[in-house]
């Protein structure tokens, strides 16, 4: 009888042992799964790393055959961005068949949209006209190729050697903005003087140290809180601002435009409530 209850102790012990192993295995496997599209920031990956699902890819001509080779996932969570086009393709022909949005399939209201660019070396389609053009769009309302919204310009004149990464331009929106004398963004408590949007470009401050064509990786940011303000950053630095704006929800998106350029580290903080303005300062 000893050596049964014994046996039978033995068996259930192991049994749970086991047991234990396997919820101890089953929780490590969810944590890391959300682990990676959550960071203990709050900030939720919108790029899976494998493929475009969650996003809309739409071109100006070719449909989706050409629209899919377009934006193009490499290792380590990089979005390549005429990867699958030869240096010169179209280049000063004005046609820009490829000029192409991927677009959230989700609307955002309150939010901080992060990502990571750098300029490669191709230069396709209109590139006599904007050189190294690229972009972020926000608060978008029309899914199409130009869509409605703002755009986060993302630009560098090597001819001028001046960087434009961080101007806004209007994509038929309505709101106010903030102008110094030299015509960048220049915020109120520091003189600026307070405009409508009577333009397409506002240009952004040009105080900032940014990378042009090194290689290296700039870092952007846009803080939106519906229509109240948008708040852009560059490698920390805010840039440009607006206030009062006529939406307050759309889609956010990124744009392949007139050259090679890499995005990589999209993510968003969705905010469940208003903050102000200069809690992000």
């Amino acid at each position: 009888m000893f050596n049964f209850i014994s046996q039978y102790l033995f068996i259930m012990k192991t049994k749970y042992f086991y047991l234990s192993i396997l919820l101890l295995f089953c929780i490590s496997f969810s944590l890391t799964a959300y682990k990676s599209n959550f960071n203990d920031d709050g900030f939720v990956s919108l790029y899976n790393g494998k493929n475009l699902d969650g996003w809309i890819v739409l071109c100006k001509n070719g449909g989706d055959s050409v629209a899919n080779k377009i934006f193009t996932p490499e290792a380590g969570g990089v979005i390549h961005v005429y990867k699958n086009f030869p240096d010169g393709y179209q280049l000063n022909e004005n046609k820009n068949d490829t000029h192409a949005m991927m677009f959230s399939t989700k609307k955002y209201s309150r939010y901080i949209f992060k990502f990571e660019y750098k300029w490669g070396t191709k230069r396709l389609n209109n590139f006599d006209m904007f050189q190294y053009d690229a972009g972020a769009y926000y608060h978008v309302n029309s899914q199409k190729i130009w869509p409605g919204g703002i755009e986060y310009q993302i630009r560098y004149d090597h001819i001028k050697k001046l960087n434009h990464t961080g101007d806004v331009w209007n994509g038929g929106l309505k709101f106010h903005w903030y102008e110094g004398p030299d015509n960048t963004y220049l915020s109120a408590d520091k003189g600026g003087s307070k405009c409508n949007n009577g333009r397409g470009e506002h240009r952004a401050s040009t105080d900032v140290k940014y990378h042009a064509l090194d290689g290296k990786w700039n870092k952007c940011e846009i803080i939106v809180m519906g229509d109240e303000y948008a708040i852009q950053k560059l490698n920390g630095k805010i840039v440009n601002m607006i206030t009062d704006l006529n939406v307050k929800e759309g889609y956010v998106a990124l744009q392949a435009e007139t050259a090679e350029v890499y995005y990589r580290n999209i993510r968003i903080k969705v905010l469940n409530k208003d903050i102000p303005a200069s809690n992000f300062y």
